[in-house]
């Protein structure tokens, strides 16, 4: 088990193999298709984007309403290829790590490879786990996207798998 605290340094993610199990800890940021769009924009344009990429990660979530008493819902992964239009610029521009769930583009990949980056896959079928793994959760940026604003979440022991390590290696499952 590989035990990664965010935000990373760069060193850390290179230690990490494709196929090891992963548990991150510390803060997570969260955002999908319209988040991945606006950072992307952002860039483009060269203006700031709400947080810094460099040692942060990014998680592919749609959160489900808090129960009271609860910083969020079902909190399970969605599939990581509708990024993938978006994520070779925001890798390039130092967003390395990335957490979701499914197979990614060989641009991706390869994107992944170019800046030692990791493609970490959370548990599909999973979000109340995932929920429990989450201590708090706050809107940094985006609130009209309702359920697709970008979010921070502190997280502790958060449970994935690399899928894509650092040297562009693709776990392809166990027998």
């Amino acid at each position: 088990m590989k035990r990664l605290v965010l935000p990373y340094s760069n060193n850390l993610l290179e230690s990490v193999r494709a196929g090891d199990d992963v548990e991150l800890s510390g803060i997570l940021f969260v955002g999908r298709d319209q988040v991945h769009k606006r950072l992307f924009d952002a860039l483009s344009l060269s203006k700031e984007v709400p947080f810094p990429f460099e040692g942060n990660g990014i998680y592919y979530m749609g959160p489900s309403p808090a129960p009271e008493g609860f910083p969020i819902g079902a909190a399970g992964p969605t599939t990581s290829a509708r990024m993938d239009p978006f994520s070779p610029s925001l890798i390039r521009a130092g967003l390395k790590l990335m957490v979701g769930k499914g197979p990614r583009s060989e641009e991706v990949r390869k994107a992944i490879e170019e800046c030692h980056g990791l493609y970490l896959q959370a548990y599909g079928g999973c979000g109340a786990l995932y929920a429990s793994c989450i201590k708090s959760a706050e809107i940094v940026a985006y609130p009209e996207l309702g359920p697709e604003a970008l979010l921070k979440l502190t997280i502790e022991k958060f449970p994935a798998i690399c899928v894509i390590d650092s040297t562009g290696l693709v776990f392809k499952g166990g027998d």
